[in-house]
């Protein structure tokens, strides 16, 4: 049976004041519930036909065999049934300039001045590169309000954890570092392949990436190094992606499993290589944007208004850095 995933993201920064402050919302749990786009599980298919449409394109590796059958404990052997595809909001991601600030859970763990992120290099002033901490949780939202309880598709996991957080992983801070996990970088991380990416810029605008470019983040640049550095365009969509390149990072350290295709039909497996539509970001905090999008759509269209300069914008004045926080809907 097809086992739909759906990553919950939650992007959040801190405020800064002179020197790291983490500013949190102790709410922000409650607030995700209440913000979320619950339209953005869709669309809903059984037996690999669509039921219920959503305002997003399904992925193209979404199951549209009519039954499945997996194999079962004696003395059954086999199990048939029906795949049944959405997009389960489950995961979340804080993305950080302050360590240890779980914006996401409105939780503040202590500050160390010695992993802070930045804008750009402190040595050679070069503003064309931002670097933020990350969190990765278990947030499942299903079961904490009760949708979908008889179903098999949930992961069954409960509650909401602390599943990986980057303050402790050499391989984030260091793009060299990185590429005992990434050596394929040494490909992909250049000019010519970049140009590839362009078309998988135009796809995002649409909500519907390129798969095979996987090496491409659409509008947010190339997928490689996998770590929590990216191009300086716009803070905002700079956050949404660093929290692709965990989801990326995950999958190649093989935490994140491929749960949206024929060969997880019937459990999840290992798969090195993220398949990029599979995901949906939504962006939650400060200001909610009321819809999710796919990985690489140009932050033209949404982040507008979302990380206003009164008291001081990013990295300006008095160094005041926002939260920012999106919903990652993963479809198994």
């Amino acid at each position: 049976m097809k086992k739909v995933l759906s990553g919950f993201i939650s992007l959040a920064l801190s405020t800064q004041l002179a020197f790291a402050v983490c500013s949190v919302n102790p709410t922000q749990i409650i607030t995700t519930l209440g913000s979320m786009c619950w339209n953005c599980i869709f669309p809903i298919s059984i037996a690999g036909i669509p039921v219920i449409n959503g305002p997003m394109p399904d992925s193209p590796t979404a199951v549209r065999s009519p039954i499945c059958m997996c194999p079962a404990p004696p003395p059954l052997f086999y199990r048939i049934g029906f795949p049944i595809g959405y997009y389960e909001p489950s995961r979340s991601i804080d993305v950080n300039k302050d360590p240890y600030c779980f914006a996401g859970l409105g939780l503040n763990m202590g500050i160390s001045l010695l992993q802070q992120g930045t804008k750009g290099d402190a040595n050679t002033k070069d503003k064309t590169r931002t670097w933020f901490q990350s969190h990765y949780y278990i947030y499942s939202i299903f079961e904490m309000v009760g949708v979908f309880t008889d179903t098999m598709c949930l992961r069954g996991e409960q509650g909401i954890d602390i599943a990986y957080f980057t303050e402790v992983d050499p391989l984030w801070n260091d793009d060299s570092l990185s590429t005992l996990i990434n050596p394929e970088a040494l490909l992909f991380g250049n000019p010519i392949t970049n140009l590839a990416c362009i078309a998988d810029s135009v796809a995002s605008v649409a909500n519907s990436p390129l798969d095979t470019l996987f090496w491409c983040k659409g509008s947010w640049g190339n997928a490689y190094p996998l770590t929590g550095s990216t191009n300086t365009k716009n803070y905002v969509e700079d956050s949404a992606s660093v929290a692709s390149s965990m989801i990326y990072k995950l999958h190649r350290q093989l935490i994140l499993w491929n749960s949206a295709s024929y060969t997880a039909l019937c459990g999840e497996h290992p798969l090195p290589i993220w398949i990029k539509t599979t995901y949906r970001l939504q962006f939650m905090y400060p200001f909610p944007h009321p819809m999710a999008m796919g990985i690489g759509q140009t932050g033209v269209i949404w982040t507008p208004l979302k990380n206003l300069p009164a008291g001081g914008d990013n990295f300006k004045a008095q160094d005041k850095l926002r939260g920012f926080s999106l919903i990652n809907f993963n479809k198994t």
